[in-house]
């Protein structure tokens, strides 16, 4: 009879050692990162009910997250300008690696695998050039660094991998910021936001500007649907009042498409869209705006505004099985379906900014 011991001995000659999955870490369907009461950073694994799987502590704030496609391995980002990104071991909570962007850069708060799994890209702020790079890291070695790229313009916020073809889609919200300056903007009056659609080698192949009348609505987080169409929710950085719109949707080859477009309801996002996030069927898009303490619901096809939902501090959305997941700054998480909203979970943090689908 062959032993344990023989029987791994066989599969690892073989290269079929077996592997975790996220199934190990108790199979998540989201990440974000959060705040404890008294005061201690984090990031959580949740439920498709928002209920807590795992938690994992952070040296100060996060942001959003990157889950590998394969292993139960997640990488916490920080807020921007954020110096760290810790990777972590969902099923064992160990702490696998803290990376740090190089001298005279710092992270954006976003950052995604590539489809194998094998190089993680950071979006990053060479900030004493004033311009965007895709940092790229080895997610097979140790996360050493590999190298960069231009994001194809300043400052890089969110970034997705593309769904029609291989490659990266990078908001580029066009803002230039320096850590000696804080958070300050410091090129307004020349700010010009971008899609940029690169190659995993960082070409740049395609790139959306938005019209000059709205080169201060800065492009900051994105969504893609099935058939690679990019949602993209906007920042306004003029004027405080004025109607423009703040969720768009683009497929590259064509002009872009700006949802609710003149609907004064739109007003109520206080020019903020805090995250971005299709329906399971594509049909409608969702922008959430803690500054307004609402989530719009739109349709894809004609652009109208379809749904308002009330709900304070709200920033967190992703897709769900009957239509959204929202999280607040409150510690609720909410389905929001075609019958309304749905409180599902209240967990005693301050849910962060970004609700991260895993798979």
């Amino acid at each position: 009879m062959t032993s344990r011991r023989g029987f791994l001995t066989g599969l690892l000659a073989a290269g079929l050692a077996p592997h975790t999955t996220w199934a190990s870490a108790g199979s998540p369907s989201f990440l974000s990162a959060g705040k404890s009461p008294t005061g201690e950073f984090l990031l959580a694994g949740l439920t498709r009910s928002g209920e807590i799987l795992f938690r994992h502590p952070l040296p100060a704030r996060g942001h959003a997250a990157a889950a590998h496609p394969v292993r139960p391995e997640a990488v916490a980002f920080a807020r921007r300008p954020g110096s760290f990104a810790d990777v972590i071991d969902c099923r064992t909570g160990a702490a696998i690696a803290r990376l740090h962007p190089p001298k005279g850069h710092h992270f954006y708060g976003h950052g995604t695998f590539s489809p194998d799994g094998s190089r993680l890209f950071t979006t990053e702020n060479d900030y004493e050039n004033a311009r965007g790079v895709i940092g790229v890291w080895d997610a097979a070695k140790g996360y050493r660094r590999l190298s960069s790229f231009s994001s194809g313009g300043i400052g890089p916020h969110d970034m997705l991998l593309r769904r029609d073809v291989p490659g990266l889609v990078v908001a580029n919200g066009g803002i230039e910021t320096h850590p000696d300056s804080g958070r300050a903007k410091l090129n307004l009056a020349v700010m010009r936001p971008n899609l940029s659609y690169l190659s995993l080698d960082g070409t740049l192949q395609e790139q959306m500007e938005l019209p000059q009348e709205l080169n201060l609505n800065s492009i900051r987080h994105l969504a893609i649907r099935a058939d690679g169409t990019v949602g993209f929710a906007m920042q306004w950085q003029g004027d405080a009042g004025e109607l423009v719109p703040m969720v768009g949707l683009h497929r590259p080859g064509t002009p872009p498409r700006l949802m609710a477009d003149g609907d004064p309801r739109v007003l109520n996002l206080n020019g903020y869209g805090g995250s971005v996030a299709f329906s399971p069927d594509g049909t409608q898009v969702g922008v959430t705006s803690p500054r307004g303490g609402v989530l719009q619901l739109m349709d894809t096809e004609t652009g109208d505004l379809l749904q308002e939902h009330r709900m304070t501090d709200v920033c967190g959305l992703a897709p769900s099985a009957n239509g959204f997941t929202a999280s607040t700054g409150t510690g609720q998480v909410f389905e929001v379906t075609a019958t309304g909203k749905h409180l599902l979970n209240r967990a005693g943090l301050a849910w962060d900014n970004h609700l991260i689908p895993i798979g």
